[in-house]
């Protein structure tokens, strides 16, 4: 069975000979059919740029990537009719309905509503209230709904989602992957970009990205796996005293701030800390962002 994504050697860049920005740098990986997957990184990394090329919208430098077996050049027809794509900021039509927006992307590829209404009548009912309201006018969380129904609507086999939680609430966020979940049992493949690192472990396998770099491309429990070292969750009265303190350490790979904690990433082969007056320490299982903060300075 030939993979749903296939990328080798794809490179982009912008700007004249004077000044040359490298967005993408050699990047490789596949995409199993039916597979939920992450590209994790920061904005800058070279997302957008990569779902761009594979969804026929930008060519690249170097390199050739296949979408369904397709090729991304020659193929580009083919690729359109059967890819669904969401891009980071909200794009359908501001003046129309949300009954207008689907209805007319459904034409563009010469199918109905009716057609494809079961592949997403789940989303589409939380925003059926409102289908007489201008897309403009409604919610982040409901012209989420309504694009990602849109992208949907002429029952595409892979679907990309360009930072589709970007800006809206911690709600709307749960409940959007919530229904990826609904459409990858549908066996569609889902390729989806986040900044979010906590999203990460909601995928199946993930590439974590930074700068046109791909860093490392595993399960987000292998990329937690491989990190040895000991992670400790540090706490105390005066945090950014506490901070500087920790980074002086001889013992201390490395320390940044983490949430109410610091996070505190002991150098191989020790297994603690001196006891600090009016510090709480206690040890934690590293996560995606300790080990992408660690891969970026590997990286630097």
């Amino acid at each position: 069975m030939p993979f749903a994504v296939s990328i080798n050697n794809i490179s982009k860049r912008y700007g004249t000979k004077k000044k040359t920005v490298e967005a993408l740098a050699h990047i490789s990986f596949n995409v199993e059919q039916g597979q939920l997957f992450g590209i994790i990184g920061p904005d800058g990394a070279g997302k957008t740029s990569l779902f761009r090329i594979l969804t026929t919208l930008l060519l690249a430098d170097e390199g050739t990537a296949t979408v369904d077996g397709f090729d991304v050049v020659k193929d580009y027809k083919q690729i359109r009719n059967r890819v669904g794509y969401m891009p980071g900021r909200f794009s359908l039509y501001q003046d129309l309905t949300v009954q207008e927006n689907l209805a007319f992307f459904a034409t563009i590829f010469n199918t109905t509503v009716a057609a494809n209404y079961d592949l997403i009548k789940d989303i589409y009912i939380q925003i059926e209230p409102f289908k007489e309201r201008r897309a403009g006018k409604l919610s982040g969380g409901m012209k989420q709904k309504l694009a990602l129904c849109c992208a949907l609507i002429h029952k595409p086999s892979v679907l990309f989602l360009d930072e589709p939680t970007t800006g809206v609430d911690a709600v709307s966020r749960k409940e959007f992957w919530q229904m990826l979940g609904g459409l990858k049992k549908q066996g569609i493949t889902i390729l989806v970009s986040t900044p979010y690192m906590d999203e990460a472990s909601l995928c199946d396998k993930v590439a974590l990205m930074q700068s046109g770099k791909l860093l490392q491309i595993d399960t987000p429990k292998g990329i937690t796996g491989s990190f040895r070292k000991k992670v400790l969750a540090v706490k105390g009265n005066n945090m950014l005293p506490l901070l500087k303190q920790l980074q002086q350490l001889d013992t201390v790979q490395d320390a940044y701030a983490f949430g109410e904690y610091h996070h505190t990433v002991l150098k191989e082969g020790v297994q603690q800390l001196p006891p600090m007056e009016g510090v709480e320490m206690k040890e934690v299982q590293p996560n995606i962002e300790d080990c992408f903060i660690a891969l970026m300075k590997e990286h630097a």
